[in-house]
């Protein structure tokens, strides 16, 4: 029943055998931002000018794709269970359940959001600073965020600058407490419960997508068997918290003027909590939403309000201060550099029992970019050695590994030559020359020292490590 002009091919890959792929674009909702042309890897063989999506002017095409668009929207969604979760490929099956934000056209923040909601959306729940991604995540009465077909989806709610961080702290303390309290009632009613329902559902390690879903559906089996019982006090307690079995995944979103300034205090606080949260800073290296003025993630020599020749010093190494502690996970990723790492990023610090944080390079328009080319910043930025990727796992000195893992190579070209290709440092160029090559040289110092450090941690050997022993609480 598709319509004439809907558009699709054989999909490739033996776990879609028989099946159809499809790309279909909201053209009513399309920014013309270009970002999905420009990643597009399938050109044309015949045309090397032309992909397998291309931009064209919209009214002409607006009405057949909308009936499209309408057509795409009834087909059913990929089962979760039959997608690799742990690739690219896999992770873009899944239903984003954050869509049309409303950001700037090739904002770098919004890729990010909509892959967490897509790897762990229908059990997320969103502490979210006041900025950018505050802006655009509740622009009520609309909201970008969204449900599944079966009613499940992200829960959101924005705090103050200074706050946030405790604000979802809060979030982990309610419902770990709610979860402690309805795995008292189950204990003491296993018997009635069933012994083996019962044992299975108070040791699911719930640590990823499988295990999840086999709770959902313990935990389903038990709401049975609650209904039927009668609507005895502790039968009707266990109601109100039984969905709280299932393991909720609590993140704690904003940008760097909260996680690097204002907020630093909170973040640093529930990062020395212990406590099992997920922490993503989506880093602009600006105050972006109040009109570009500098913070402490702004690089030396970065034109900004209140930095106007340039900030005079380097920028602040936050993943480096939140491995310190030692139990947490920390993660810094260029999705347009390696999209691979940014998806196992996310899982290993989803899958962290305790603090784990995330910092996401996010190309901006105060940056004085062409916003459709951001995946080549991004991509720019790492083999500059700007903005180095890696992975900082504790669970690893255990096994007897090194916990950290640089995921990107010695620099390849010169960070000046990066740092030409944005206003914000161009522009230093032009109107203080001297000072701007005296910060250019220092910065290629200090991101070459930078690199060595980060690699002198990876080639550290731990094979002397013994595993902890597991002490009961």
């Amino acid at each position: 029943d598709a319509p004439a002009t809907f558009k699709s091919d054989d999909a490739k890959g033996k776990e879609f055998k028989g099946m159809k792929y499809s790309l279909q674009v909201a053209a009513e909702d399309c920014t013309g931002c270009k970002l999905c042309v420009e990643y597009c890897p399938a050109p044309n063989k015949e045309n090397p000018e032309l992909k397998a999506i291309n931009m064209q002017e919209q009214p002409p095409l607006r009405e057949q794709e909308a009936e499209n668009w309408d057509f795409f929207l009834r087909l059913p969604e990929m089962d979760r269970s039959t997608v690799k979760h742990n690739q690219v490929k896999g992770s873009q099956f899944l239903r984003p359940l954050f869509e049309f934000s409303g950001a700037c056209p090739g904002c770098g923040e919004t890729p990010y959001v909509k892959l967490v909601s897509q790897l762990f959306g229908d059990r997320m729940v969103v502490a979210n600073a006041t900025g950018c991604s505050s802006i655009y995540g509740g622009n009520l009465p609309t909201t970008p965020w969204a449900v599944n077909d079966e009613g499940r989806g992200p829960a959101w709610s924005n705090s103050l600058f200074e706050d946030n961080a405790e604000f979802g702290m809060g979030f982990r303390m309610s419902f770990d407490k709610q979860k402690e309290m309805a795995e008292e009632i189950v204990r003491r009613h296993a018997s009635d419960i069933g012994e083996e329902l019962a044992k299975a559902i108070l040791d699911a390690p719930q640590r990823d997508e499988a295990g999840i879903f086999a709770q959902r559906e313990r935990v389903a089996r038990l709401k049975e068997h609650l209904l039927k019982e009668g609507k005895s006090e502790e039968a009707l307690r266990l109601l109100d918290m039984v969905d709280h079995l299932v393991r909720r995944s609590v993140w704690i979103m904003g940008g760097d003027g909260w996680a690097y300034d204002i907020g630093f205090g909170g973040l640093d606080h529930v990062l020395g909590s212990g406590m099992d949260v997920n922490i993503l800073v989506l880093d602009t290296e600006v105050y972006s939403n109040t009109g570009g003025q500098m913070s402490k993630a702004t690089p030396r020599g970065a034109v900004a309000k209140f930095a106007a020749a340039g900030r005079p010093s380097r920028k602040k190494d936050l993943g480096m201060m939140a491995m310190r502690y030692g139990n947490v996970y920390v993660g810094q990723v260029s999705m347009g550099a390696n999209d691979t790492q940014t998806v196992k990023t996310f899982l290993e610090a989803e899958a962290f029992h305790g603090p784990s944080i995330v910092i996401a390079y996010s190309p901006c328009i105060a940056h004085g970019i062409d916003m459709s080319k951001v995946s080549n910043h991004m991509k720019m930025a790492v083999q500059s050695g700007h903005w180095p990727l890696y992975r900082y796992n504790p669970d690893l000195i255990d096994e007897g590994k090194n916990p950290m893992n640089l995921d990107s190579k010695e620099p390849s070209m010169p960070l000046r030559d990066f740092l030409m290709t944005e206003t914000r440092f161009s522009q230093l160029a032009k109107s203080h020359p001297e000072e701007a090559e005296v910060h250019f040289k220092l910065s290629q110092k200090e991101a070459d020292a930078h690199y060595r450090q980060y690699k002198r941690l990876a080639d550290m050997d731990f094979s002397s490590e013994k595993k902890s022993e597991t002490i009961e609480a």
